[in-house]
Protein backbone atom coordinates (compact mmCIF):
# COMPACT_ATOMS: atom_id res chain seq x y z
CA UNK A 1 0.00 0.00 0.00
CA UNK A 2 1.38 3.36 -1.01
CA UNK A 3 1.51 6.09 1.58
CA UNK A 4 -1.58 8.30 1.56
CA UNK A 5 -1.21 11.74 0.04
CA UNK A 6 -2.84 14.12 2.49
CA UNK A 7 -4.13 17.19 0.71
CA UNK A 8 -4.56 20.11 3.04
CA UNK A 9 -7.01 22.93 2.81
CA UNK A 10 -10.70 22.29 3.33
CA UNK A 11 -13.11 20.90 0.78
CA UNK A 12 -12.36 22.96 -2.32
CA UNK A 13 -9.55 22.03 -4.70
CA UNK A 14 -8.57 23.76 -7.91
CA UNK A 15 -7.55 21.75 -10.94
CA UNK A 16 -4.05 23.18 -10.63
CA UNK A 17 -3.79 21.78 -7.08
CA UNK A 18 -5.07 18.41 -8.25
CA UNK A 19 -2.62 18.36 -11.15
CA UNK A 20 0.22 19.23 -8.79
CA UNK A 21 -0.64 16.29 -6.54
CA UNK A 22 -1.16 13.94 -9.48
CA UNK A 23 1.97 14.76 -11.47
CA UNK A 24 4.45 12.94 -9.15
CA UNK A 25 2.35 9.77 -9.46
CA UNK A 26 2.85 9.50 -13.22
CA UNK A 27 6.29 7.94 -12.84
CA UNK A 28 5.42 5.62 -9.96
CA UNK A 29 4.08 2.09 -9.79
CA UNK A 30 0.53 3.24 -9.16
CA UNK A 31 -2.08 1.23 -11.11
CA UNK A 32 -2.41 2.39 -14.69
CA UNK A 33 -6.21 2.30 -14.55
CA UNK A 34 -6.16 4.62 -11.56
CA UNK A 35 -3.86 7.03 -13.42
CA UNK A 36 -6.14 6.95 -16.48
CA UNK A 37 -9.20 7.78 -14.37
CA UNK A 38 -7.51 10.69 -12.60
CA UNK A 39 -5.93 12.09 -15.77
CA UNK A 40 -9.21 12.03 -17.68
CA UNK A 41 -11.22 13.47 -14.82
CA UNK A 42 -8.86 16.40 -14.20
CA UNK A 43 -8.78 17.21 -17.92
CA UNK A 44 -12.58 17.46 -18.13
CA UNK A 45 -12.85 19.31 -14.83
CA UNK A 46 -10.34 21.87 -16.13
CA UNK A 47 -12.39 22.20 -19.31
CA UNK A 48 -15.56 22.81 -17.30
CA UNK A 49 -13.90 25.69 -15.46
CA UNK A 50 -13.40 27.49 -18.77
CA UNK A 51 -17.17 27.73 -19.22
CA UNK A 52 -17.91 30.70 -16.97
CA UNK A 53 -20.95 31.89 -18.94
CA UNK A 54 -22.36 28.70 -20.48
CA UNK A 55 -24.01 26.81 -17.61
CA UNK A 56 -25.21 23.96 -19.82
CA UNK A 57 -21.70 23.27 -21.14
CA UNK A 58 -20.15 23.59 -17.68
CA UNK A 59 -22.55 21.01 -16.26
CA UNK A 60 -21.92 18.56 -19.12
CA UNK A 61 -18.13 18.83 -18.75
CA UNK A 62 -18.45 18.39 -14.97
CA UNK A 63 -20.52 15.28 -15.51
CA UNK A 64 -17.95 13.84 -17.93
CA UNK A 65 -15.28 14.42 -15.25
CA UNK A 66 -17.44 12.54 -12.74
CA UNK A 67 -18.07 9.75 -15.22
CA UNK A 68 -14.34 9.46 -15.86
CA UNK A 69 -13.61 8.57 -12.23
CA UNK A 70 -16.41 6.09 -11.60
CA UNK A 71 -17.45 4.51 -14.92
CA UNK A 72 -16.51 0.85 -15.17
CA UNK A 73 -16.16 -1.68 -17.96
CA UNK A 74 -19.52 -3.03 -19.05
CA UNK A 75 -20.97 -5.35 -16.42
CA UNK A 76 -24.33 -6.89 -15.60
CA UNK A 77 -24.98 -4.28 -12.91
CA UNK A 78 -27.06 -1.15 -13.44
CA UNK A 79 -25.69 2.39 -13.59
CA UNK A 80 -27.32 3.14 -10.25
CA UNK A 81 -25.73 0.07 -8.63
CA UNK A 82 -22.29 0.97 -9.95
CA UNK A 83 -22.68 4.55 -8.77
CA UNK A 84 -23.76 3.46 -5.28
CA UNK A 85 -20.82 1.06 -4.99
CA UNK A 86 -18.46 3.87 -6.01
CA UNK A 87 -20.04 6.23 -3.48
CA UNK A 88 -19.75 3.69 -0.68
CA UNK A 89 -16.06 3.21 -1.51
CA UNK A 90 -15.46 6.97 -1.55
CA UNK A 91 -17.22 7.61 1.76
CA UNK A 92 -15.23 4.83 3.42
CA UNK A 93 -11.97 6.31 2.12
CA UNK A 94 -12.85 9.91 3.00
CA UNK A 95 -11.75 9.71 6.63
CA UNK A 96 -11.45 13.50 6.80
CA UNK A 97 -15.15 13.90 6.00
CA UNK A 98 -14.71 16.37 3.16
CA UNK A 99 -17.62 14.99 1.15
CA UNK A 100 -19.76 15.30 4.26
CA UNK A 101 -18.64 18.92 4.62
CA UNK A 102 -19.65 19.77 1.05
CA UNK A 103 -23.07 18.18 1.44
CA UNK A 104 -24.01 19.36 4.90
CA UNK A 105 -22.10 22.62 5.37
CA UNK A 106 -21.41 24.24 2.03
CA UNK A 107 -24.43 23.23 -0.04
CA UNK A 108 -27.19 22.13 2.29
CA UNK A 109 -29.54 24.77 0.83
CA UNK A 110 -29.11 23.89 -2.87
CA UNK A 111 -29.29 20.18 -2.03
CA UNK A 112 -32.59 20.60 -0.19
CA UNK A 113 -33.89 22.58 -3.16
CA UNK A 114 -32.80 19.77 -5.47
CA UNK A 115 -34.60 17.19 -3.31
CA UNK A 116 -37.78 19.28 -3.48
CA UNK A 117 -37.71 19.53 -7.29
CA UNK A 118 -39.86 16.87 -8.98
CA UNK A 119 -38.51 17.88 -12.41
CA UNK A 120 -35.31 15.97 -11.61
CA UNK A 121 -37.23 12.93 -10.32
CA UNK A 122 -37.34 10.24 -13.01
CA UNK A 123 -40.71 8.63 -12.04
CA UNK A 124 -42.41 11.99 -12.72
CA UNK A 125 -41.29 11.88 -16.36
CA UNK A 126 -42.18 8.20 -16.70
CA UNK A 127 -45.72 8.90 -15.45
CA UNK A 128 -46.00 11.84 -17.85
CA UNK A 129 -44.81 9.73 -20.77
CA UNK A 130 -47.16 6.86 -19.93
CA UNK A 131 -50.12 9.19 -19.30
CA UNK A 132 -50.44 7.69 -15.85
CA UNK A 133 -53.35 9.48 -14.11
CA UNK A 134 -52.53 8.05 -10.68
CA UNK A 135 -50.53 9.81 -8.01
CA UNK A 136 -48.02 6.96 -7.84
CA UNK A 137 -45.08 9.11 -8.89
CA UNK A 138 -46.05 11.76 -6.31
CA UNK A 139 -46.22 9.23 -3.48
CA UNK A 140 -42.88 7.84 -4.62
CA UNK A 141 -41.44 11.36 -4.75
CA UNK A 142 -42.61 12.18 -1.24
CA UNK A 143 -41.27 8.87 0.09
CA UNK A 144 -37.90 9.43 -1.60
CA UNK A 145 -37.76 12.99 -0.28
CA UNK A 146 -38.57 11.78 3.23
CA UNK A 147 -35.75 9.21 3.11
CA UNK A 148 -33.33 11.80 1.73
CA UNK A 149 -34.21 14.43 4.33
CA UNK A 150 -33.90 11.85 7.10
CA UNK A 151 -30.45 11.05 5.75
CA UNK A 152 -29.64 14.77 5.75
CA UNK A 153 -30.76 15.08 9.36
CA UNK A 154 -28.74 12.03 10.44
CA UNK A 155 -25.65 13.01 8.44
CA UNK A 156 -25.77 9.89 6.26
CA UNK A 157 -23.27 11.01 3.62
CA UNK A 158 -23.56 7.92 1.40
CA UNK A 159 -27.35 8.03 1.11
CA UNK A 160 -27.50 11.79 0.51
CA UNK A 161 -24.72 11.62 -2.09
CA UNK A 162 -26.49 8.74 -3.83
CA UNK A 163 -29.80 10.63 -4.01
CA UNK A 164 -28.08 13.81 -5.19
CA UNK A 165 -26.27 11.99 -8.00
CA UNK A 166 -29.50 10.20 -8.90
CA UNK A 167 -31.33 13.52 -9.30
CA UNK A 168 -28.43 15.10 -11.18
CA UNK A 169 -28.40 12.08 -13.50
CA UNK A 170 -31.95 12.99 -14.60
CA UNK A 171 -30.77 16.51 -15.38
CA UNK A 172 -27.83 15.05 -17.25
CA UNK A 173 -30.19 12.91 -19.35
CA UNK A 174 -32.34 15.92 -20.18
CA UNK A 175 -29.34 17.78 -21.60
CA UNK A 176 -27.40 14.96 -23.25
CA UNK A 177 -30.47 13.40 -24.89
CA UNK A 178 -31.76 16.68 -26.24
CA UNK A 179 -34.59 17.00 -23.74
CA UNK A 180 -33.84 20.65 -23.05
CA UNK A 181 -33.11 23.78 -25.05
CA UNK A 182 -29.65 25.29 -24.77
CA UNK A 183 -29.64 28.22 -22.37
CA UNK A 184 -33.33 27.68 -21.67
CA UNK A 185 -34.98 29.71 -18.92
CA UNK A 186 -37.08 26.70 -17.95
CA UNK A 187 -34.45 24.76 -16.03
CA UNK A 188 -32.04 27.52 -15.00
CA UNK A 189 -32.47 27.25 -11.23
CA UNK A 190 -31.80 23.52 -10.91
CA UNK A 191 -28.98 23.72 -13.45
CA UNK A 192 -27.23 26.52 -11.56
CA UNK A 193 -27.56 24.56 -8.32
CA UNK A 194 -26.27 21.44 -10.08
CA UNK A 195 -23.20 23.27 -11.40
CA UNK A 196 -22.43 24.65 -7.95
CA UNK A 197 -22.84 21.24 -6.30
CA UNK A 198 -20.76 19.34 -8.87
CA UNK A 199 -18.18 22.12 -8.90
CA UNK A 200 -17.58 21.44 -5.22
CA UNK A 201 -18.05 17.67 -5.17
CA UNK A 202 -16.04 16.52 -8.20
CA UNK A 203 -12.71 18.08 -7.07
CA UNK A 204 -13.16 16.50 -3.64
CA UNK A 205 -13.94 13.13 -5.22
CA UNK A 206 -10.72 13.36 -7.25
CA UNK A 207 -8.77 14.49 -4.16
CA UNK A 208 -9.98 11.48 -2.18
CA UNK A 209 -9.03 9.15 -5.02
CA UNK A 210 -5.59 10.78 -5.26
CA UNK A 211 -4.93 9.73 -1.68
CA UNK A 212 -5.87 6.10 -2.34
CA UNK A 213 -4.31 4.87 -5.60
CA UNK A 214 -4.54 1.24 -4.46
CA UNK A 215 -8.28 1.32 -3.81
CA UNK A 216 -10.38 -0.88 -6.08
CA UNK A 217 -12.42 1.33 -8.43
CA UNK A 218 -13.05 -1.45 -10.94
CA UNK A 219 -11.99 -1.90 -14.56
CA UNK A 220 -11.79 1.42 -16.36
CA UNK A 221 -14.22 2.00 -19.23
CA UNK A 222 -12.43 2.29 -22.60
CA UNK A 223 -8.83 1.69 -21.47
CA UNK A 224 -5.88 3.19 -23.30
CA UNK A 225 -4.73 0.74 -26.01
Amino acid sequence: MLAAMHIAGGSMFSTSQLKEKFRPQLDTETPEQWRVRIHRAISWLARSEQEREDTDARFIFQWIALNAVYAQAFTDTTERERARRFIDTLVALDVQGRLHDVLFSQFSGPIRTLLDNHFVFEPFWIALRDHDPSDGWDRSFKASRKVALAAVMSGDTGTVLSVVFDRLYVLRNQLVHGGATWNSRVNRSQLKDAVAILGALVPVVIAVMLEHPDADFGEVLYPVV
